[in-house]
């Protein structure tokens, strides 16, 4: 038994090498799964509640990854697509962020419902790239400072 432990962390240690953020993000999941079934089983919940457990995946990652995503996406896109100077883009933030965000907070888990429950597995993955495709869209038009011009009939 200690050498299949020994061999477990030398390739998880050599995997955190070669690849620490989706090592580091795999682990984080597998743990959180962990302790939500564990936590499930410890209080007399007989069948596991999966539904729980995506919930809890989904309202994490909205409340901690999409608000960082969608900052960092708009410093970037005023401070270095645009050029803007700081003083420019932490106004166009300050106006737009909480709109964007609300946004995002209205779309993605709407997404996330429809991927889980309506489109078959083999096509989730191509469903929520283009998804993420027409996203993009829409944040980079509301990230834009210039109004485009109308073109002329």
């Amino acid at each position: 038994m200690g050498s299949v432990a020994k061999k477990s962390l030398e390739l998880y240690l050599s995997k955190l090498k070669r690849h620490p953020l989706i090592t580091k993000a795999i682990t984080a999941g597998v743990l959180s799964a962990i302790s939500d079934i564990s936590s499930q089983k410890l209080s007399g919940i007989q069948k596991l509640q999966l539904r729980r457990l995506l919930l809890k995946v989904v309202v994490i990652e909205q409340l901690t990854v999409s608000p960082c995503n969608t900052l960092l996406f708009l410093i970037y896109y005023g401070a270095v697509v645009e050029g803007r100077p700081w003083f420019e883009v932490k106004s166009k933030i300050k106006k737009d962020y909480p709109s964007i965000q609300v946004a995002s907070w209205m779309f993605w888990p709407v997404v996330g419902w429809i991927n889980h429950r309506h489109v078959p597995l083999q096509f989730r993955v191509i469903f929520g790239s283009v998804i993420a495709c027409c996203w993009g869209i829409f944040l980079n038009l509301r990230a834009r400072t210039v109004a485009i011009p109308k073109l002329k009939d």
